[in-house]
């Protein structure tokens, strides 16, 4: 059963891991562009979807922890 501490961490997680990654990447990639090397736009533009696709594996994982319900309706 997933806990209310488990969707919390969930959050957190993805925020803080999604910032580091996609900011990095943007980073990186802003100062490659800046110095006229155009490869840095292929950092820079996937840089937001690869930080929230991280987000959307986590909680995938944690979705996999629910219970099946009986006939696929929701629990109450």
């Amino acid at each position: 059963m997933v806990t209310r501490a488990d969707i919390l961490v969930l959050g957190l997680t993805a925020g803080v891991v999604g910032c580091l990654v996609g900011g990095m990447m943007f980073g990186i990639g802003m100062g490659l562009v800046v110095q006229s090397a155009h490869i840095g736009w292929l950092l820079v533009l996937p840089s937001a979807p690869v930080a929230g696709m991280l987000g959307y594996v986590l909680a995938r994982k944690l979705a996999r922890k629910l219970e099946p319900t009986q006939g696929g309706a929701p629990a109450p």
